[in-house]
């Protein structure tokens, strides 16, 4: 017998057996280990700045984090219920509806079955999202430009200027991680794995708004595209069935609370009545023109500035041609922060999920010509993050 009989009949060892969930699931978290370790450390450097701060200051460092704004709102929920309204000296009533439930109903599950109080349970729930929203992001940037510009991806996110809410117990680092897993599923052609996320965003934010649409829309352009290539309606639908009931799915969670309220207030319209009594209705950019208006012309020209700037994102985020979901959600967050009318302080918070908007400057960033360059920026970046951070949360106003 030859050698080249002997090389092709004698077996190499035993055929690999068939990878289980558990064996993908430990991959996937060893090659998402970089970027976590990368997120965990901005975040931590965060903590830290703003422990040393509030230490000097003679202040409670986690009062702040779990004791203040909108985390009331949501302990309170958790602990009582949808029962509470407060009314400002102007007229104005505050509702407890305007707060989604899912963030109280953890909070509250927690605390039911751990040591924890509300409090503790609350910024559990959100130091573990922002883990899983930094592995979504950064899943969603590998499989777009590869494992390095995901794990800078997830880095960025964790040193954006208002990334220090992410360390509270607020909603929106529960959001962006069901948000960046159902864009990752969805570009793997998993409809109902994003639809039944897109289900508990929008039990958790009402921006689940701009995720329902980045599904439709990319299913309505997908199904019209290849009805135009065979102009037979019923074998696409047939082939795309599950694309169909995720899009179908995705609102639920957003509706369910919608009628919810209004079934409580005796009004079809309650939700959107209670928005507005927060300010928090749309009124097409014009709160935000106003603000700029009434600012000091050099604040003036450097808030326009920033909106030019993020403008400008977008633009790169086309250019650079992202697939539409991803593309759809970014643009969708962004527009509906700008034209709400309420608190301008709180619109940079609420763009933060929109993470597709740091894929250009994470591919820039990957060509420097070093490794060490890369790291210098986000060092300086998470540094000034963190500082940001720590000024903020020792002030009076609510981000």
């Amino acid at each position: 017998m030859s050698d080249h009989q002997l090389r092709t009949r004698t077996p190499a060892g035993p055929a690999p057996g068939p990878r289980t969930p558990g064996s993908r699931a430990a991959a996937a978290f060893r090659a998402a280990a970089p970027a976590l370790a990368v997120y965990a450390g901005a975040r931590g450097l965060g903590l830290l700045a703003f422990w040393a701060a509030a230490s000097a200051a003679g202040k409670d460092p986690l009062g702040p984090l779990s004791g203040r704004w909108d985390s009331v709102w949501y302990q309170r929920i958790a602990e009582n219920g949808y029962r509470y309204t407060v009314t400002l000296p102007d007229g104005s009533v505050h509702s407890d509806l305007a707060f989604f439930p899912l963030l109280p109903a953890l909070e509250r599950s927690l605390s039911e079955v751990t040591p924890l109080t509300l409090g503790g349970a609350g910024l559990l729930v959100a130091w573990t999202a922002g883990l899983l929203a930094a592995w979504g992001i950064f899943a969603v940037g590998a499989r777009l430009h590869g494992r390095r510009t995901g794990v800078v991806l997830a880095a960025l996110w964790g040193v954006y200027p208002t990334a220090f809410v992410q360390s509270m117990a607020y909603t929106e680092t529960l959001f962006t991680a069901l948000a960046a897993w159902a864009l990752y599923a969805v570009l793997r052609g998993r409809w109902i794995v994003a639809g039944t996320l897109c289900v508990l965003a929008g039990l958790t934010r009402p921006t689940a708004a701009a995720l329902v649409a980045a599904l439709a829309i990319t299913a309505a352009v997908t199904l019209v595209r290849e009805y135009r290539e065979e102009r037979r309606a019923g074998p696409v639908l047939r082939r795309n069935a599950r694309m169909v009931a995720g899009v179908a799915l995705a609102p639920l969670g957003w509706l369910a609370y919608v009628v919810f309220v209004a079934v409580r207030e005796g009004s079809p319209f309650a939700y959107f009545d209670v928005q507005a009594q927060w300010g928090n209705n749309i009124d097409g950019g014009r709160a935000l023109a106003a603000f700029i208006a009434g600012l000091p012309w050099p604040a003036a020209l450097g808030l326009c500035a920033a909106l030019g700037l993020l403008g400008w994102l977008v633009v790169l985020c086309v250019r650079q041609r992202q697939p539409l979901p991803v593309l759809v959600h970014a643009i969708t967050i962004v527009v509906i922060s700008l034209i709400g009318a309420g608190y301008f302080g709180s619109r940079p918070r609420l763009m933060m999920p929109a993470f597709p908007l740091l894929l250009p400057p994470a591919v820039a960033l990957l060509r420097l010509r070093t490794t060490g360059r890369t790291a210098a920026v986000l060092a300086v970046l998470a540094c000034a993050s963190a500082a940001y951070g720590a000024w903020t949360l020792l002030g009076s106003g609510p981000p």
